[in-house]
C-alpha cells in the first residue's frame, strides 16, 4: 500500500495563495446585470428558467437580479432607474448594464418611442422591446413571422405550434415558470435569434419603433447573457 504524501507546509501555504488569489480574481471580474420586467411574471419567469442554463461559469463571475414591476411603459424606465440605484446602494456596488424588457401593448406610440429612445441615450442601459407581445419571442422559435399578430391570435398560433410538434393537448399558461425549457424542448433557440435578427432588418434605420409590428430585440438580451 502507498504511504500517505506528506506536503511541506510551504507548498499547502503555495497552494493556499493561489486559491485565495483565483478566489479574489474571480470576485474582481464580478459583473452584475438587472433585468426589469414590464411584466409581473411571464418575462421574469422566461429569463429566471434561462439563467439556470447558462454555461457553467457565467453564474460564477456574474450576478443576475430579475424583477417584475407590472409598470407600464411610461414609468417603466424610470422606475428601473429607480431599482438600479437601490440595489447598487444595497450591494454596494454599480450594476454594469441594467435591460429593461417591456411590449408594445396597448400603449400609445409616443410613450413606447420615448422609452426605448431613453434607453438609446444612455450606455448602461438597454431595452429588449417587443411589438406587440413577448409571445412572439415564443413564436419565433417555431416560425418566421413578419406580419402583425394581435394579442389575442397569440395563443392559438403557440398552441398550434406545440400541438403539431407532438405536444398534443398543450394549452398556453401566460405565467408558465416552464416556457424556456418547452420552447428549447420543441423549437430552436437558434432560430429564434436567427428570426429575430431578420425582422429587425427589415425596420433598419425607422425610428417609429411602435409601428413595427411583428418585432422583436429579446435576441439581444439571451445572446448578451450566453455571450458571457
Amino acid at each position: 500500500m502507498a504511504g500517505k504524501i506528506n506536503f511541506k507546509n510551504e507548498v499547502k501555504q503555495r497552494y493556499a495563495f493561489k486559491e485565495i488569489s483565483r478566489k479574489e480574481n474571480i470576485r474582481a471580474k464580478r459583473r452584475f446585470f438587472l433585468i426589469v420586467c414590464e411584466g409581473e411574471q411571464t418575462e421574469p419567469n422566461y429569463f429566471e428558467s434561462l439563467k439556470e442554463n447558462l454555461p457553467k461559469g457565467v453564474l460564477e463571475v456574474c450576478d443576475f437580479k430579475i424583477i417584475g414591476t407590472g409598470n407600464n411603459t411610461k414609468s417603466l424606465v424610470k422606475e428601473a432607474k429607480r431599482i438600479k440605484k437601490s440595489w447598487e446602494k444595497e450591494v454596494g456596488r454599480p450594476i454594469d448594464k441594467l435591460w429593461v424588457v417591456f411590449d408594445r401593448d396597448s400603449f400609445p406610440p409616443q410613450s413606447f418611442n420615448a422609452a426605448i429612445q431613453q434607453c438609446q441615450n444612455k450606455s448602461d442601459i438597454a431595452c429588449a422591446w417587443t411589438n406587440e407581445a413577448f409571445e412572439l419571442w415564443y413564436l419565433l422559435h417555431f416560425n418566421f413571422y413578419n406580419t402583425g399578430i394581435s394579442r389575442r391570435q397569440y395563443q392559438t398560433k403557440i398552441e398550434e405550434n406545440f400541438q403539431s410538434r407532438g405536444l398534443h393537448n398543450y394549452v398556453y399558461q401566460k405565467n408558465s415558470t416552464e416556457m424556456y425549457k418547452i420552447l428549447n424542448r420543441y423549437g430552436s433557440l437558434k432560430d429564434a435569434i436567427k428570426n429575430a435578427e431578420n425582422l429587425e432588418k427589415l425596420y433598419a434605420g425607422q425610428s417609429d419603433f411602435a409601428s413595427q409590428n411583428p418585432c422583436t430585440m429579446v435576441h439581444k438580451l439571451v445572446e448578451e447573457l450566453f455571450g458571457l
